[in-house]
């Protein structure tokens, strides 16, 4: 039987692994220009899956806190609000409307061709906040910013959704079938 201390703790206690999975993997990047290729948005879409969209968000927004304070969890291995003031700091934001987009419709629909739109359509909104805020930041015309900071990054991003959609509801489905059910 449930106890009321596991039913509060044990919540926290996945959105926190999710963040420090997040704090783990984000760091770790692809220098391809100004904009390096990260698994920071893989992880979000796993924790979407595996604890829904309100703990997803949240476990993002406790990483995004860690790296605010000055830890090292960001791309590259920086932290700071510098990094968040920075060009590439818009994508840092974006991901908190790309994790609500796809979250909500990951928990509300079942259809995977569903689900892999709102993922393309979270990803493109992120998209939109980073190129524009590396326009205003690097002073780059909209055009150039797309060749730098989106173009390259959307057969990687395509990948790393497919790779949520397949690893995330088996990961939850192991949990759940394990007796924890990561989205309580």
């Amino acid at each position: 039987m449930e106890t009321k201390a596991k039913s509060k703790v044990y919540p926290l206690a996945m959105t926190a692994v999710m963040a420090a999975v997040m704090c783990v993997l984000g760091p770790m990047s692809i220098p391809i220009g100004p904009v390096p290729i990260s698994f920071t948005n893989l992880v979000i879409y796993l924790a979407l899956y595996i604890l829904g969209w309100k703990r997803g968000t949240l476990s993002y927004l406790v990483y995004m806190l860690i790296g605010m304070v000055g830890m090292p969890v960001f791309s590259g291995y920086s932290g700071g609000m510098g990094k968040l003031f920075g060009p590439t700091g818009g994508y840092i934001i974006g991901f908190i409307p790309m994790a609500i987009i796809a979250g909500i419709v990951i928990d509300k629909c079942r259809n995977r061709g569903v689900q892999l739109a709102a993922m393309v359509v979270g990803t493109a909104v992120c998209y939109a906040f980073g190129t524009a805020w590396f326009c205003v930041q690097a002073g780059y015309a909209v055009g150039a910013a797309l060749g730098l900071c989106v173009f390259p990054f959307i057969p990687g991003d395509l990948a790393k959704i497919v790779i949520a959609m397949v690893a995330g509801p088996m990961i939850r489905s192991r949990l759940e079938r394990a007796g924890l059910n990561p989205a309580q």
